[in-house]
């Protein structure tokens, strides 16, 4: 299960004298995800784990938030998705901006800072996040830029969650945005901790194409396999494209890209993989794709399991091959034309057999 990050509603304030000494995660009825030494929060400041004490003069944040008001909440879902064995990732708010201005850069970088603060108080093993528009100038400038703020990022979560949290990097369905196949590739390979997220109706949209088959999606999957270390994460819906990119995503059976092929490679895979629903009908196609796979399993399992055929029958007037020493027995001769019965010879007149024409 993706949980959703989507509003983000933070209040700074200077701590009260009895929350100093205790840690951000003790606060009752406070969902805290940051602690800040002294002075406003900015990306430059020393933030400190919520579980560090909180000192004099420093200034927390805290988020209202509908999944939990604090971090008793955080848990009690974390210790319901291990007993059910649900695996749980986070996405980060969708709104990120890192070249309209300083103060909007580092309103993004926080953002995604507080969702892996989150997921790591849900357990979660991802935080993912799109990284927004190109800057003004040249394309190559801003993919640096980006390059460098997702380094940072990832180590930042790193250090944070103790390796626990990894960041996912999504493509984008719009060409004006960071996020084509190969940029996201890229940046998996230089940029150490990073996931790629392959992000099926986003990228059908990029590149204009409905994958129909095999051929067109299984360079994709083993691209995106290769570059997460043997994994697969995958996000699914259907999308409907419009102008250069995606128009909006729709639900599984509407859109332009069918489910049905993705599971029959999936049928045959040898990599963990993770398949998210991201439909407008987020549990019904999430239950529609299950079935689709199963589906394609039970194909796979019946032709590999299929009976082999069966012998021809032998023929019933086939001879048994002689025993040694043994003649063989003549065989039946044949049915010829049916003869004509003999005929009786009529009974003399006056004979024993006569009969009388009286009656």
């Amino acid at each position: 299960m993706e949980v959703q990050f989507i509003k983000v509603n933070p209040m700074s304030r200077v701590v009260l004298d009895e929350e100093i000494g205790k840690g951000g995660k003790e606060l009752p009825g406070q969902l805290v995800v940051e602690v800040a030494a002294g002075g406003k929060a900015t990306a430059t400041a020393e933030v400190m784990p919520v579980t560090a004490p909180i000192r004099r003069r420093d200034t927390i944040t805290t988020l209202t938030w509908s999944l939990a008001k604090d971090y008793s909440d955080l848990h009690q879902t974390r210790a319901l998705a291990r007993a059910l064995d649900v695996d749980l990732t986070l996405h980060a708010p969708y709104y990120v901006d890192f070249f309209g201005s300083q103060e909007a850069r580092d309103r993004s970088i926080r953002q995604i800072q507080w969702a892996g603060v989150l997921a790591d108080g849900l357990g979660a093993r991802l935080t993912l996040t799109h990284l927004g528009f190109y800057g003004t100038g040249d394309r190559a400038d801003s993919v640096h830029d980006l390059s460098e703020i997702t380094q940072s990022l990832s180590s930042w979560l790193k250090g944070y969650s103790g390796g626990h949290v990894r960041l996912g990097i999504e493509p984008s369905g719009h060409p004006d945005v960071f996020g084509s196949r190969e940029e996201v590739l890229d940046l998996a390979h230089r940029v150490k901790g990073v996931v790629p997220v392959l992000n099926l109706p986003h990228l059908a949209a990029r590149e204009r194409t409905n994958f129909e088959d095999a051929a067109q999606l299984a360079p994709v999957i083993d691209q995106f396999v290769e570059a997460s270390g043997g994994e697969l994460y995958l996000n699914f819906s259907g999308v409907e494209f419009y102008g250069p990119g995606e128009f909006r995503l729709t639900p599984i059976k509407r859109g332009h890209v069918r489910f049905d092929p993705l599971a029959d490679l999936l049928a045959d895979r040898d990599f963990d993989v993770t398949v998210i629903s991201s439909s407008p009908l987020l549990e019904h196609d999430a239950m529609y794709m299950k079935l689709l796979y199963e589906r394609a399993l039970m194909r796979k399992w019946t032709k590999r399991h299929a009976a082999p055929p069966a012998a021809p029958p032998k023929s019933a007037h086939a001879a048994a091959p002689p025993r040694k020493g043994v003649p063989p027995k003549t065989a039946a001769r044949p049915a010829g034309p049916s003869r004509p019965a003999p005929r009786r010879p009529a009974p003399k007149k006056g004979g024993p057999h006569a009969r009388s024409g009286r009656r």
